[in-house]
């Protein structure tokens, strides 16, 4: 076994893959660009290198044999299914911790790929089987297959430059979408298209070979919770297969991975009808997939828990498995969601900021490799001061529960989700919370499209939230003797006047301002939101402020920064800030009510209009993309363009001015 590994990665796999090192005596090798110096997956290495790029695979085989490393595990995204980085790695004289890069080449491109398993008897949905296709003959396939249609990149997944295509008006807006997107994620445009099965699931099957030619596999996992062909919520094992169809696809993955000589481990992924009483090939991974811990927190081998980053190891260093498919079991059931740093309330586009504080259930402890006793697995990549930007993919941690039904898993990871906190950062803790408790998930009736039915909850402040932060606000006042230090000034012969705040959302948020007053001490105080009175108290210990309203206690997380003060209870989090009184409310409107602003961090890829060109509603004006996800800024009404901020290949800010359309002067 080599005794020096480099990870070639970051945020929260490449945690995960240190704890795996560190538990099995190994030293872990970090590597970083500078704006993750000082990130957590650099604390946990023992040594760090500096790169310029994670997708700089000479600069990463250089920084390893720098500090005498003798392996390099790729984690997932970058460089994990690029076999010109496997073979690099290699010839270095180091051993690469993933499936030959010939395996890599055969499954990384999704034409090649159907080639590769069809004659192995693996299912495949009816579609183009052709590379190369220039527009036209993409077109031309799609309407053989008949609509509607599945345009996928044949390199890469994550579901990056997926377009589900109903009509044919809307399939060369479409085909020329997906190129974009194929292109600025993976270089490479190359299209194919299949047959979209309505409802479906997606169902995986994790594999696991040697290199002595055993292949067993380790059950299915369920990802049918997506949104934009992107895996939000994962569990194990499926809520719909019996043991006769996780025999045939279970085995249909093994003959995948056999047909293209797969060692290590790797994912099988199928689409099925809603009973899944047929299934068909999508892809093969290539890697560790985001969703690993819920195999591993159900699948005993021989009795024993798995760890599928030390199975790897043990793969990568020539060990034989050592058991076979009678040797596994699945015990329980297991549930992992994605926290990303994202807005529901704004179509889930990325949000960024400092992190300023952050609560995991359990503590500090939760970040461990298995769940014990019912409680939280929570594998996370980033820590209190931690920048979340563009650059990378917005996820930041996955919360993993598990118990001895499904039923058990979904309320034990209800209530770690109530005890999570992340504040400094808008993100979808909130949302996942009110997914997992939906009537349709409870009862198992997933299918890929049951996100995007689904109505988001409306962005409000509740009344008790703006209450705790005026009289948060009360706290951080100075409270003396002196006549001019009391809450609210000094009156002549009279009490002193109300402490007022007008709150208004921020970070990104919307929302009307509200008037808060709050009069006398924090410990017995009366506060008057909008038209209600309550009576109140507070005090704070440490980060959390315990508020009595009318009665009824509730304790809040709180922080600020940047002039925001956030807080948090229950698994949601508020951002709010002091509007001057003077200063009017911002609005939205037609044309002239202001510009139209960056819906999310990014870069400009795209500006469609000249300043005085006349557009139409709901015309493309200007195209940000953030983390490999295109947001069109259209028209909002006819008019006239004015202002144009916006500048192809310039970053911007969140809610930066990008373009104004005012009313035509001559109409």
């Amino acid at each position: 076994m080599f005794s020096s590994v480099l990870i070639a990665n970051r945020g929260e796999i490449a945690v995960r893959v240190t704890r795996t090192l560190h538990a099995r005596g190994l030293r872990a090798v970090a590597v970083y660009t500078d704006p993750d110096a000082g990130a957590p997956h650099v604390r946990a290495a023992d040594v760090a290198v500096r790169v310029p790029d994670y997708l700089d695979g000479v600069a990463i085989v250089e920084a390893g044999l720098s500090v005498g490393a003798r392996a390099v595990h790729p984690g997932y995204g970058f460089l994990a299914e690029n076999a010109a980085f496997a073979r690099q790695v290699e010839a270095a004289g180091l051993t690469w911790i993933g499936p030959p890069a010939e395996a890599i080449e055969a499954m990384g491109d999704k034409i090649r790929a159907k080639a590769t398993v069809g004659p192995a008897g693996v299912p495949l949905v009816p579609g183009s089987d052709g590379s190369g296709l220039d527009d036209a003959e993409v077109a031309a396939a799609a309407r053989e297959i008949g609509f509607p249609v599945l345009l996928k990149p044949s390199a890469g997944g994550g579901g990056k430059g997926m377009h589900v295509v109903e009509r044919d008006a809307d399939l060369d807006d479409a085909i020329a979408a997906a190129r974009r997107e194929a292109r600025s994620s993976f270089g490479d445009d190359t299209l194919l298209v299949e047959r979209y099965v309505t409802d479906p699931r997606h169902v995986e099957i994790q594999v696991l070979a040697d290199a002595h030619g055993g292949v067993v596999h380790l059950g299915e996992r369920e990802c049918s919770l997506q949104r934009r062909h992107q895996k939000v919520v994962e569990e194990a094992p499926s809520a719909v297969l019996d043991a006769t169809q996780r025999h045939a696809m279970g085995e249909a993955a093994v003959e995948a991975a056999r047909a293209c000589g797969y060692v290590g481990a790797g994912t099988v992924e199928f689409v099925t009808n809603a009973d899944a009483s047929e299934f068909f090939f999508l892809e093969m991974n290539t890697r560790l997939q985001v969703e690993h811990p819920v195999t591993e927190e159900v699948v005993r081998i021989r009795g024993a828990r798995l760890d599928l980053v030390a199975e790897q190891l043990r793969v990568a260093a020539g060990e034989p498995l050592g058991y076979d498919q009678g040797d596994v079991r699945m015990e329980g059931h297991a549930v992992e969601v994605r926290l990303y740093a994202e807005d529901p309330a704004r179509g889930f586009l990325p949000t960024g900021g400092t992190v300023l504080d952050l609560e995991w259930p359990g503590g500090d402890e939760a970040q461990r490799s298995s769940t014990i006793d019912g409680g939280a697995r929570v594998d996370a990549g980033v820590a209190v001061g931690t920048e979340v930007g563009s650059r990378y993919d917005p996820m930041l941690a996955k919360i993993i529960a598990s118990g001895p039904t499904r039923t058990a898993a979904l309320d034990r990871l209800d209530a770690a989700l109530a005890a999570t906190t992340v504040l400094g950062v808008r993100t979808n803790l909130a949302w996942l919370r009110t997914l997992v408790t939906q009537p349709d998930v409870r009862a198992g009736r997933l299918d890929t499209g049951l996100i995007g039915r689904l109505p988001v909850p409306a962005d409000t402040v509740p009344d008790d939230v703006l209450a705790a932060a005026a009289l948060a606000g009360l706290l951080d006042l100075p409270s003396g003797d002196a006549p001019f230090d009391r809450v609210g000034g000094w009156r002549l012969g009279a009490d002193p006047a109300p402490a007022r705040w007008r709150l208004v959302p921020a970070a990104g948020a919307t929302g009307d301002p509200v008037d808060v007053a709050v009069a006398g001490p924090p410990a017995g105080a009366t506060v008057t939101v909008g038209e209600t009175t309550a009576s109140a108290s507070a005090h704070r210990a440490g980060p959390e402020l315990a508020v009595v309203l009318d009665g009824a206690s509730r304790t809040y997380r709180t922080a600020s920064g940047d002039g925001v003060r956030w807080l948090a209870r229950d698994g949601a989090a508020w951002a709010l800030r002091e509007q001057e009184r003077l200063r009017a409310a911002r609005t939205a409107g037609g044309p002239g009510d202001g510009p139209l602003t960056a819906p999310m961090p990014g870069t400009v890829t795209s500006v469609e209009v000249a300043e005085g060109d006349h557009v139409t509603a709901g015309q493309r004006l200007v195209v940000v993309e953030a983390m490999k996800m295109e947001h069109v800024v259209s028209a909002p009404a006819d008019g006239v363009v004015k202002d144009l901020a916006a500048k192809a290949g310039a970053a911007v800010a969140l809610d930066a001015p990008l373009v104004t359309v005012v009313p035509d002067p001559g109409e």
